[in-house]
C-alpha cells in the first residue's frame, strides 16, 4: 500500500459527517484487491476508551477498508474511560452501544485525531491492519449466551497518556479481547501532524475536574505503565 497516496486522498476527501468514497485501486494492497472480504454480519464497529479518569476525546477518523473505500468520520461516539483499567492495560474492556463508529469491510488503514485532556495535547495516530486481522473478523468465535453466532466484530482502541495507543478485537460472545498485531502504528503531535492540524475541539486551559485531581494526586506522570 502506498501511504503517500492514502494521505493525499484523505486530505482531499474531508467529508461532512460519515461518508464512504471509492478510492483508486492504486491505494489498495494486493491482498485486499484479490480477495472478497465481505463480513457475514454486515458491519463492524470501532470504539475508543481511556484508562480510569485519564480523559481523551477522538475528534476525527478516516478508514480505508479492504474494498478500497475511504470512510471519513467527523461525528464519532463519545470516548469513555474504563474504571477497571488502572495503572496498566488489561484485555477485558467491553464497548458500549455505538451509533456512528461503523464500517462495512475490514480496515486496511486508519488515521484518527484525538485530544488527550489529561496531557492537554492533541495527537494524530495512524496504523495498518494485516491480513490476519481481516481473516479473524470473518470467522465465527462460536455462540454467545443467547445462542447467537459470535464474531470479532468490534475493534477497541485504548488511548493513554503520552499518546500511547493499544488495539484489540472484541469477541461478541464475551471473554477476553484479542490484542491486534497492527503494523506501523505511529502517533505524532504538534507540527508533525498532517490530517489533524487545526481539528482539535478541546480547551486545554480549562484544567482538571476535581475527581481527576483527586485520582492523579501523588502519582508521577504519565500515571501508569502503558
Amino acid at each position: 500500500m502506498n501511504i503517500k497516496k492514502i494521505l493525499a486522498l484523505s486530505l482531499l476527501l474531508a467529508l461532512a459527517g460519515c461518508q464512504a468514497e471509492k478510492t483508486s485501486q492504486d491505494c489498495c494492497s494486493s491482498l485486499a484487491a484479490k480477495g472478497d472480504w465481505t463480513l457475514p454480519y454486515g458491519e463492524w464497529q470501532f470504539d475508543f476508551f481511556t484508562p480510569k479518569l485519564l480523559p481523551a476525546v477522538v475528534t476525527h477518523a478516516r478508514i480505508i477498508d479492504t474494498a478500497g473505500y475511504l470512510y471519513t468520520f467527523n461525528t464519532l461516539d463519545s470516548t469513555q474511560d474504563d474504571p477497571n483499567v488502572v495503572g496498566a492495560w488489561n484485555n477485558n474492556t467491553r464497548t458500549t452501544s455505538l451509533h456512528f463508529n461503523k464500517a462495512r469491510q475490514p480496515p486496511q488503514y486508519m488515521i484518527f485525531c484525538w485530544d488527550s485532556i489529561i496531557d492537554k495535547k492533541s495527537y494524530e495516530t495512524s496504523l495498518f491492519f494485516p491480513e490476519s486481522v481481516w481473516r479473524k473478523m470473518r470467522i465465527s468465535t462460536g455462540k454467545d449466551m443467547f445462542g447467537n453466532i459470535a464474531w470479532y466484530d468490534t475493534i477497541l482502541f485504548g488511548l493513554a497518556p503520552e499518546g500511547k495507543v493499544r488495539v484489540w478485537l472484541q469477541n461478541s460472545a464475551g471473554g477476553e479481547n484479542y490484542p491486534v498485531p497492527v503494523e506501523k502504528l505511529k502517533t505524532v503531535s504538534g507540527d508533525r501532524m498532517t490530517v489533524c492540524k487545526g481539528i482539535t475541539q478541546s480547551d486545554f486551559s480549562y484544567g482538571y475536574d476535581q475527581d481527576i485531581k483527586d485520582f492523579i494526586k501523588g502519582k508521577t506522570y504519565p500515571y501508569g505503565a502503558w
